[in-house]
């Protein structure tokens, strides 16, 4: 049906649960089912311990912001700088905490689209705070620091590979055999690494013949490098209704995906 392009796609959401709702919303409302697999546990570290961090940094000229949740918890910590995004959901989150945004790609969602702006050209003998989890790429801070900027990290927030029962693993099993999970969502690599740590064994040799949607190229090519025989598609963004969208025009390609 027009209106239900979805319908009777079952789509395994890997996100934190908590940014798992725009998108599940999306499949549902195009008849799709959604399957919550949140394979990545988001913690903010102690307050006392980052704020002793950033009061021994310099004072930043730029903000670099790489994810939604580095808002979240980052947000006090840049002292009136100039406040660059990798992506949309990003600048939103920014834009909700009542700031704004003076750095953000014209184009792509990614650390390379964002060190092509004019803005980030010449920052020679200025300071850069990159507000981040625990870990991350360190393509930015390389960039940066070639270009002459003095950057720093300030990390404030943990991700951790979440506590999966045998209960919700045995139920995912399940429900891939039965052929009701026939679609995967993984938004960045360390997402599909830890999807491929949770997953039992079975739904891991799944992972080379289930469709996977992803906006990010550095995932199609991990899925890739992984599974050689796999079918990764890249959705045109991050956003809920980009990866919708991948995930309808892959169904209109591939009719077999109904359970």
């Amino acid at each position: 049906m027009a209106d239900a392009p979805l319908r009777g796609v079952g789509v395994l959401v890997t996100r934190p649960r908590t940014q798992s709702t725009e998108l599940v919303a999306a499949i549902e409302a195009a008849g799709g089912t959604a399957f919550c697999f949140p394979v990545m546990e988001i913690r903010a570290l102690d307050e006392n311990v980052v704020a002793a961090n950033a009061a021994g940094m310099g004072e930043p000229d730029i903000v670099i912001f790489v994810s939604r949740n580095a808002v979240e918890y980052g947000m006090p910590y840049t002292n009136d700088a100039r406040i660059a995004v990798i992506g949309p959901a990003t600048a939103a989150a920014v834009e909700s905490a009542g700031h704004i945004v003076n750095i953000q790609p014209a184009q792509g969602f990614d650390s390379e689209h964002l060190l092509a702006e004019p803005e980030l050209q010449d920052v020679a003998g200025k300071y850069v705070r990159i507000i981040r989890g625990n870990d991350g790429r360190e393509l930015l801070a390389e960039a940066l620091t070639a270009r002459g900027a003095i950057v720093e990290y300030l990390s404030v927030y943990e991700r951790r590979l979440p506590d999966v029962s045998a209960e919700t693993l045995a139920d995912i099993e399940s429900r891939w055999r039965g052929g009701e999970i026939t679609v995967i969502t993984v938004m960045s690599v360390q997402s599909l690494q830890n999807l491929c740590d949770l997953l039992p064994r079975w739904c891991r040799r799944q992972l080379a013949s289930t469709p996977l949607v992803t906006p990010a190229a550095r995932v199609l090519k991990e899925a890739l490098d992984r599974y050689p025989a796999s079918r990764p598609i890249l959705a045109s963004g991050p956003q809920a209704s980009e990866m919708v969208a991948a995930i309808i025009a892959l169904h209109k390609t591939e009719p077999g995906l109904e359970q």
